[in-house]
């Protein structure tokens, strides 16, 4: 049995989209529409966020408000390891994703002997970087921060000093980089990604478990492959976006992308995934009920959750 706490980040800086730092509101009033007592069981923190930069100027175009989203990974970090080392198990939920890369780091800050796996549930890549960004929007670069990648091979920007100083500082948060390794991911329902991401899970390999995938070889064998795969870690952390989910559900998020997950297989996936002693920690990201008709994202999102923490609970 864990003991659980609920991290609540609402921060959307790092999307391009406006609307997902009511992510959580929106899937704690989901809660309530189900009657159920989640919120009220078990403790929660909110982590300060920095969503007044949206009335900035953006400073960095090839990294958004990265000012921001520096200081969020450090609040983050340290949220999640003071999480981890107090024996509780965190189950974050987030805006937008720029802040898994904090997540990670507060992983490593707790536990920075133990290798860590992630198993991350995305429709994208997120292995931009300053140098390769297409849009400079930080939630497609966290995976590159936490894996200290520059992709320099496919530079197309070069970016000031200070965006540059702010970069070498998100992927040194902790003072650990990097905090992990390319053979130690694995996606699941990856399909939508710009040439210089392709580049980088071809250079490195890494293990890539596709919708068709989990349709195919059905949701038992694929949890197997991955944790297979990710054999020789200790830790590991799942993180879910939303957008893994198929379009015709996933509205409620800022890049819904078509050939999806059902919503049955992202539960069955992620319920199985928690039934393992090596989860360290769970994230769900970006739900944004500002695109969405009756909360049915953040409902969805709600039902996830909910089965993921009781198997926790139990297990």
């Amino acid at each position: 049995m864990r003991n659980i706490k609920v991290i609540e980040v609402r921060s959307e800086i790092g999307a391009g989209t406006r609307g997902a730092s009511l992510g959580v509101e929106a899937i704690r009033i989901a809660a309530l529409d189900f009657m159920s007592s989640f919120f009220v069981n078990f403790p929660s923190e909110q982590v300060e966020n920095e969503n007044k930069l949206l009335y900035e100027p953006v400073a960095s175009p090839y990294a958004k408000r990265i000012q921001g989203v520096y200081t969020m990974y450090e609040r983050v970090a340290k949220s999640v390891s003071e999480t981890l080392k107090s024996g509780l198990f965190p189950v974050v939920l987030a805006g937008d994703h720029s802040t898994a890369g904090g997540t990670i780091a507060g992983i490593k800050i707790a536990k920075p002997k133990n290798k860590l796996g992630v198993i991350w549930i995305d429709a994208h890549a997120d292995l931009h970087t300053p140098y390769t960004t297409p849009s400079g929007n930080m939630h497609g670069m966290p995976l590159a921060a936490s894996l200290n990648e520059d992709n320099r091979d496919n530079q197309v920007h070069s970016p000031d000093a200070q965006t540059i100083d702010l970069w070498e500082k998100i992927k040194n948060v902790g003072k650990i980089k990097p905090k992990i390794n390319p053979e130690d991911i694995v996606f699941i329902a990856l399909r939508d990604y710009e040439k210089e991401e392709e580049y980088l899970l071809k250079k490195h390999n890494i293990k890539v478990i596709t919708v068709q995938e989990v349709r195919r070889k059905g949701v038992e064998q694929v949890v197997r492959q991955a944790l297979l795969h990710l054999s020789s870690c200790d830790d590991i952390y799942v993180s879910f976006d939303v957008d893994s989910l198929d379009s015709s559900i996933s509205r409620g998020t800022g890049t819904p992308v078509s050939n999806g997950l059902r919503e049955r297989e992202a539960e069955d996936l992620i319920a199985s995934f928690m039934q393992n002693h090596k989860i360290c920690c769970f994230e769900v990201t970006e739900v944004n009920p500002t695109l969405d008709k009756e909360n049915l994202m953040a409902e969805i999102a709600f039902n996830i959750l909910q089965r993921s923490v009781n198997l926790l609970l139990v297990n």
